[in-house]
């Protein structure tokens, strides 16, 4: 006689694992496309193409959208101020700039990871500091 087999208890979002699953990734496939300098570009993939299956995912994908499109506009006006301001001050405002720039560069590595993993626990999240140019 063969034993058997046990039936996994449901999640206590509610919500399926590939449903969970796909959240995750909107907000993870942003460091896969900061390799090849679009970190916008897996989140919007993920997004178009998985919207409509579940809100779930739409609201994680436009989340990680919005956030990886409000870090490239933080950091494309940042460096836009930087050329000036060194010139002004002969290289000196640098020392203001730098810590903003390593600043922006933890949000953009911590804030991803931390809406991964309430995606993978079945919650919703919401980034700080972010335009939210998709609704």
């Amino acid at each position: 006689m063969t034993s058997p087999v046990p039936v996994p208890a449901p999640h206590p979002s509610g919500l399926p694992s590939d449903v969970r699953n796909w959240g995750l990734g909107a907000h993870l496939s942003g460091f896969v496309g900061a390799f090849f300098g679009v970190a916008f570009l897996g989140p919007l993939i993920v997004w178009l193409v998985k919207r409509e299956e579940h809100p779930f995912i739409d609201h994680h994908g436009k989340e990680a959208l919005n956030f990886q499109l409000s870090i490239l506009l933080y950091a494309l006006v940042g460096g836009l101020l930087m050329i000036p301001l060194a010139i002004v001050t002969l290289g000196i405002g640098l020392l203001a700039i730098i810590p903003a720039a390593i600043a922006l560069g933890l949000l953009w590595l911590i804030l991803p990871i931390i809406a991964a993993i309430k995606a993978s626990n079945g919650e919703g999240y919401r980034y700080p500091v972010t335009v939210r140019f998709v609704s």
